[in-house]
């Protein structure tokens, strides 16, 4: 595996681990204006590392989030529960697509438009749109009365 993949597979794992801490620190001190830019400084990190090694899927990913994190720090939106749940989805997600790079040295073809929709919305003050739930299996049938 080329060292430059190894070495951004390496520190954006750590970043990622230090980022699910810093949410639940986030989420119990919303108005911390320090843990907010941390938080926003790791994930701008991520998203400008993935642009230069070439990592579009990643890349767009990060930026999403960057954009939510960054209306939270300039004070246009107020972080919530709902809010910091997205981020924490949006983080598994790259974690995800991290361990396929691994494995393959590729980043793996996908289709993450139901979560950076998502993120767009919370950044544009918006209710983001919910991720489709299965329907509800049918009541079951009343029995006849024999």
């Amino acid at each position: 595996m080329d060292d430059l993949l190894t070495e951004f597979l390496t520190e954006t794992n750590e970043s990622l681990a230090v980022l699910d801490v810093e949410l639940v620190h986030l989420e119990q001190n919303p108005n911390n204006p320090s843990l907010l830019n941390n938080i926003f400084r790791l994930v701008h990190t991520i998203k400008g590392t993935c642009g230069f090694l070439g990592l579009p899927r990643l890349e767009t990913l990060a930026h999403a989030a960057e954009n939510v994190l960054g209306k939270f720090r300039d004070g246009a939106l107020v972080v919530t529960p709902e809010a910091v749940t997205l981020i924490l989805a949006t983080l598994d997600r790259i974690k995800q697509i991290l361990a396929e790079l691994e494995r393959t040295e590729a980043e793996p073809a996908g289709n993450d438009a139901d979560l950076i929709a998502r993120l767009d919305a919370t950044a544009a003050g918006k209710a983001a749109p919910v991720a489709a739930k299965p329907a509800a299996p049918p009541p079951p049938a009343p029995v006849a009365a024999a």
